[in-house]
Order: C-alpha cells, then sequence, then structure tokens
C-alpha cells in the first residue's frame, strides 16, 4: 500500500468537492436561505435541534455545541441541541418500540411551532430522520436537510434542502459540517456582531 498515493488522492477528492460546492450557486443561495431562517427562529425565542446516525451524529451535536456554547464570539447562548444525546431515551425507545422512531417520538414531545430541525444523512433515505421530517411537517416545525448530491426520501419533507455537489460518503460529511460550519459563524455574526 503507498499511503503517500492515497493521502494525495484523499485530499484531491476532498478538493474537487470543496471546488463543485464553491461553482454551485444554487446550492449557495439555499445555505444563506437557511442562515436567515436559522436567524429568525432564534430572535423570536425558538430552538434549533440537530439529528443524525454515526458519524452524522457527531457532526449534529458538534453543530449544536456551536449554537449552544459558542463560534467565534463570547456571547448569549443560542438555544440548540442534539436529540440523540440522551442514551437511555435512545436505547428504550429503540428497544420498546423501534429504532426508526426514536427521533419522531422526541421532536412531538419537545419541539414548537417555529423551532427547526436539521437532520443530517448522507444519503437522505434515514429513516428515522424522514419519520422526525414528517412529524415537524405535522407540527410546524422547519426542516433542514443536509444531504448528498442524491437528496433521497428526505426531499419532500424539507423545507429546505443542502444537497452536497458528491455522493461518497465521506466527502459529503466533510462539507456538511464545513457548511454547518459557515451557517453558524454567520448565524453569530448576524445576530451578535458588530
Amino acid at each position: 500500500m503507498d499511503s503517500r498515493r492515497i493521502i494525495k488522492e484523499r485530499l484531491t477528492r476532498h478538493q474537487e468537492a470543496v471546488n463543485r460546492l464553491l461553482s454551485d450557486e444554487s446550492v449557495q443561495q439555499i445555505i444563506a436561505q437557511v442562515v436567515d431562517v436559522i436567524v429568525d427562529c432564534f430572535r423570536k425565542g425558538n430552538k434549533v435541534y440537530f439529528c443524525g446516525n454515526g458519524g452524522s451524529a457527531a457532526d449534529a451535536q458538534h453543530l449544536a455545541a456551536e449554537f449552544s456554547g459558542k463560534f467565534y464570539l463570547d456571547r448569549s447562548v443560542l438555544p440548540s441541541e442534539a436529540l440523540h444525546c440522551n442514551t437511555s431515551y435512545l436505547t428504550a425507545v429503540g428497544n420498546d418500540y423501534t429504532f426508526d422512531i426514536i427521533y419522531s417520538r422526541l421532536i412531538s414531545g419537545v419541539g414548537r411551532p417555529g423551532d427547526i430541525l436539521v437532520g443530517l444523512t448522507t444519503s437522505g433515505n434515514s429513516k428515522n430522520i424522514v419519520e422526525a421530517f414528517k412529524t415537524c411537517r405535522e407540527k410546524g416545525i422547519t426542516t433542514v436537510a443536509l444531504t448528498g448530491m442524491a437528496g433521497g426520501r428526505i426531499a419532500p419533507f424539507s423545507d429546505y434542502q443542502i444537497c452536497v455537489p458528491d455522493n461518497d460518503t465521506p466527502r459529503i460529511q466533510e462539507l456538511q459540517i464545513t457548511i454547518g460550519h459557515i451557517i453558524c459563524e454567520l448565524v453569530e455574526e448576524i445576530i451578535f456582531g458588530n
């Protein structure tokens, strides 16, 4: 195995994915719209929730912490949390019911009209996130999906869908966290910047 060749190939693939995102004005426009929607949500006293599975769950938790903690600015809390952080809840509902409803059941209890649920799913087909988005539609909760270029089954249940222009899971995840950081930075700056 030629490690240096593989390292160079992966970095090149990452750079190519970034370049596709950089040249995709429609995706950038949706990102800007999502920033405005999140700013409005926080200004009205609502919350932003995140969900994902596996690595996307880790990224969801990371982004929730950027809002509830801080990004660049020393400022007040922006109320945000990831729905998967209570492992007792997840394992109880997964065991007693099904893993497919872990997010829909929780958002039905904690979510309020005017809140936002951001779902990270590289395929766009994660059943538990699709079910949560269906519940949000019934409750008046805005949905934002971060997916790969295929979009997936979540598309018709998404108010906003940011489709990373790639179909390789690691590249999608890399760009989802980049997009998430851009959103967090802009939201923080608009609300708290000078």
